[in-house]
């Protein structure tokens, strides 16, 4: 009797530790959310948040980019840049958009945007997966699973400087340590 009552000292022991580990590690959370204001939010008026992506976006139809618009930037913002890739690809993770230094203010990029390397706001789009500027549209194997598209947004405290057609790698490397606050948008498509 006596080691039943001990062993459920020491369990309730336990749940207390947890209970005392979990509070402060989301009142740190909280506080440090605090600190930072708002975070970044990616949205889109072209597919709901981890649904499908429809076929006008992709290889079967018109393969337009999709209108995607942000919010809550940190006040110190210079710049954006908004990475697109397919990480269910099978040989590779395929980038399906790069597109780099849109100005500080800008809080949307509207369906379409053309595939030039350079855009009339300053904007500069990348080389994707296929060695071309602009967004590429979703195109997995015919038959195969649904791919998963993230489209991953950056606030970032400088512009990268890159010239047009930059490659992935470039961008990456050029936005390490200047990332202020992140978002990210998952879609899905499968033919």
């Amino acid at each position: 009797m006596q080691e039943l009552r001990i062993a459920a000292k020491c369990k309730a022991g336990v749940v207390a530790g947890f209970c005392l580990v979990f509070c402060f590690a989301a009142g740190a959370q909280e506080a440090q959310q605090k600190e930072m204001g708002p975070l970044l939010k990616l949205t889109s008026t072209s597919f709901e948040a981890d649904g499908d992506i429809p076929v006008k976006y992709t290889c079967d139809g018109a393969n337009l980019s999709l209108a995607l618009a942000w919010t809550d930037a940190p006040a110190a913002t210079r710049g954006f840049a908004l990475i697109m890739d397919d990480p269910d690809a099978p040989k590779s993770t395929l980038t399906h958009w790069l597109i780099y230094d849109l100005p500080a203010g800008t809080r949307a990029l509207p369906e379409g945007v053309p595939t030039s390397k350079k855009l009339a706001d300053g904007s500069m789009q990348g080389r994707n997966s296929r060695g071309k500027p602009g967004y590429t549209g979703p195109c997995p194997e015919r038959g195969g699973p649904a791919h998963h598209y993230f489209f991953k947004l950056y606030a970032l405290d400088a512009k990268t400087n890159l010239k047009p057609k930059a490659k992935r790698e470039e961008i990456e490397a050029a936005m390490k340590g200047h990332i202020l606050a992140e978002a990210q948008l998952i879609g899905r498509f499968k033919h």
